[in-house]
């Protein structure tokens, strides 16, 4: 099982270009890097983790900037998008700012992807909130066609193109993995739909460990093998047994949130949790 960390890294936390050789040097497999463009000051939205929104959201860096970052400093580690809102970005310049990070690093991005939930956000940048997964589909499909065609051409319902050149192409074929981000059944589904793995969030009262048998089910019946599906859980407890348990029931991947902080708050709990994937052997 990889272990992998997510930070809202902002001005007054560690940079990306100063935590991923620390997660690299550590052994951690990937970085995680989230995505707001902005947060409208109405707040109408609710956020799940409670009635307060931390104030990172409001000040974290722009992902695809700091991953590229993280990339010059190190060798390895995989670099992640955890995750990134794609109905608030157009698809064409998108897909050139994917494939030229995943050039860069040789290869090693992992597009992690999701709707969102701050429905202000999204309507500033002209997307209705409403049709927000029937847009992520389409700008899914999109993406894919740029990536892998030489003269990709695309009619949408939402969006369209005529047949162009677009370069580079990823370094990963056909194109990076794409990872879903979201809760059971909807956002499982998506990820059974047009995804290369699934990404849960643990914690706030889920046992992803519960929901495991249902989401294999679900990709049989959707004729895809569970085992290409990859299961990425965000949220990750410091607690040795409990990693255990996930490992033995085949997620692949922890996510360990990480405060936004300097290198002394910071340092400490990579070496702990370091400790802790050393105990498992």
């Amino acid at each position: 099982m990889h272990f992998g960390a997510s930070m809202f890294c902002t001005d007054y936390s560690m940079a990306p270009v100063e935590l991923a050789p620390a997660l690299e040097s550590r052994g951690f497999e990937s970085f995680w890097a989230p995505e707001h463009s902005h947060i409208p000051l109405s707040r109408k939205s609710p956020w799940g983790g409670g009635p307060e929104l931390p104030k990172h959201y409001y000040d974290v860096i722009d992902p695809f900037v700091g991953l590229a970052t993280a990339a010059v400093v190190t060798k390895t580690l995989k670099l992640a998008t955890g995750i990134c809102l794609i109905i608030q970005r157009d698809p064409i310049q998108l897909a050139k700012e994917v494939a030229t990070l995943d050039l860069l690093s040789g290869g090693r991005f992992l597009f992690g992807i999701g709707a969102g939930w701050n429905r202000e956000e999204m309507a500033d940048h002209g997307t209705d909130p409403s049709t927000r997964v029937a847009l992520m589909a389409e700008r899914v499909a999109m993406l894919k066609a740029i990536w892998t065609q030489t003269k990709p051409e695309f009619q949408g319902k939402f969006q369209s193109f005529e047949p162009m050149m677009a370069w580079p192409k990823p370094v990963q074929k056909p194109h990076p993995p794409i990872l879903v981000g979201g809760a059971m059944p909807h956002a499982a589904r998506r990820a059974i739909a047009y995804g290369d793995g699934w990404i849960p969030l643990g914690g706030r009262g889920v046992d992803v460990l519960e929901q495991l048998p249902r989401f294999r089910q679900m990709a049989a019946e959707a004729g895809r093998d569970a085992d290409s599906l990859p299961v990425s859980v965000f949220g990750g407890q410091q607690d040795a047994d409990a990693l255990k348990r996930m490992r033995d029931a085949g997620i692949d991947r922890v996510v360990f949130s990480l405060q936004s902080a300097k290198a002394d708050a910071v340092l400490p709990v990579l070496d702990r949790i370091a400790e802790l994937k050393n105990s498992l052997g």
